[in-house]
């Protein structure tokens, strides 16, 4: 066993660079697991720099000089940010409590629908487990009812982290694509002088993770807009919160979209019923999501390299475990970046020690 660890040290921590490393990631996952509430501002406007970065480069790649780049991409985002602010979250939060208030009559159309079933399959479902279902569902949707109409005094101090959160990451990155390079070079300073191995995996994670993370917003815009316009076309009600949700959802492949798909096929099931509108708006919603898969994903991360579908549910699982909703948002970004690290990761190829020669 001491043989077997003493070979895995040999290959994979024979170099200094890499055992530094290896402290650094420890020490940053710790950070992050317990200041990610507290810092949590921080680590936004980080990552939005990160996508904005991309824009900056290409303007100034097209002539444009990069403090002009610098404060056109980042009056885009604020253009973007109050949009978001004063158009979508208003129209969300309506159609949101809409929804929580038309709740209970639509499960009282779903019970009528269920309480056939065990007519119709008597071998197969039961009344008792129909009234089990139901009585649990419909307790969580009054509690949900229940938590959005108490929304009130007792939300102000929630109320005032988020507009101090809305000032501070505006500010955030602002400097974070100011000052990058300052930044970057604090942070390299505090690093050995000689480090070609750790430049290599920062190049490696900064090529996979930026044409990942921007990929990734550039979807979710396409796909939760034609969802919407599809959707709004249709007459589909809550398109606005249907659409979001289904922009999201690419963030999670494959999980993503099979959980998005039940709200969407219930709503508009409740919407339009059985008849031929319901077929094609489940149809054109079909269409949206192969496109996303089997045109849209292929052209965007041409350039990453793509997780096994068994490689994104554990990541998943596990990052969700860790850090709740939040972990399963950033699962794949996360494990993406692990792929990088142990791809670019120096390993020694004559792993095997030695026989000590006993004299």
């Amino acid at each position: 066993m001491v043989r077997i660890i003493r070979g895995l040290a040999h290959k994979y921590f024979s170099d200094d660079e890499a055992v530094i490393l290896f402290l650094l990631l420890i020490l940053g996952t710790l950070g992050i697991i317990w200041l990610g509430h507290m810092l949590a501002p921080v680590i936004a406007a980080i990552i939005i720099a990160f996508i904005l970065q991309g824009l900056v480069t290409r303007l100034t790649h097209s002539g444009v000089p990069e403090g002009a780049s610098i404060i056109l991409v980042f009056l885009l985002f604020i253009g973007i940010l109050v949009g978001f602010i004063l158009g979508m979250m208003p129209l969300l939060w309506v159609q949101l409590t809409s929804l929580a208030s038309e709740a209970p009559r639509m499960f009282g159309i779903l019970q009528t629908y269920l309480e056939l079933l065990p007519q119709e399959y008597p071998n197969l479902i039961s009344i008792q487990s129909i009234d089990s279902v139901y009585t649990q569902v419909t307790g969580e949707v009054a509690n949900f009812t229940q938590w959005l109409v108490s929304f009130s005094l007792s939300s102000i101090p929630d109320i005032v982290a988020l507009l101090i959160y809305l000032v501070l990451l505006p500010i955030l990155v602002f400097f974070f694509l100011k000052d990058r390079r300052k930044l970057i070079g604090a942070l390299a300073a505090t690093l050995p002088q000689q480090r070609p191995m750790m430049q290599r995996i920062w190049h490696e994670v900064n090529l996979q993770c930026a044409n990942y993370v921007r990929g990734k917003a550039v979807e979710i815009l396409i796909v939760g807009g034609a969802t919407f316009i599809c959707f709004r076309v249709m007459g589909l009600p809550y398109a606005a919160l249907l659409s979001l949700l289904v922009g999201l959802s690419v963030v999670i492949p494959y999980i993503g979209a099979a959980v998005v798909t039940v709200p969407v096929a219930i709503i508009g099931l409740f919407a339009f019923g059985w008849t031929s509108h319901y077929i094609w708006l489940m149809v054109i919603y079909g269409i949206i999501q192969a496109l996303d898969g089997n045109v849209l994903v292929p052209l965007l991360f041409s350039e990453v390299n793509n997780l096994h579908p068994v490689v994104i549910i554990i990541a998943v699982l596990f990052f969700g475990g860790i850090w709740g909703l939040w972990g399963v948002f950033f699962a794949i970004p996360l494990a993406t970046m692990l792929k990088a690290v142990f791809s670019a990761w120096p390993v020694r190829q004559d792993a095997e020690l030695p026989r000590v020669e006993q004299g």
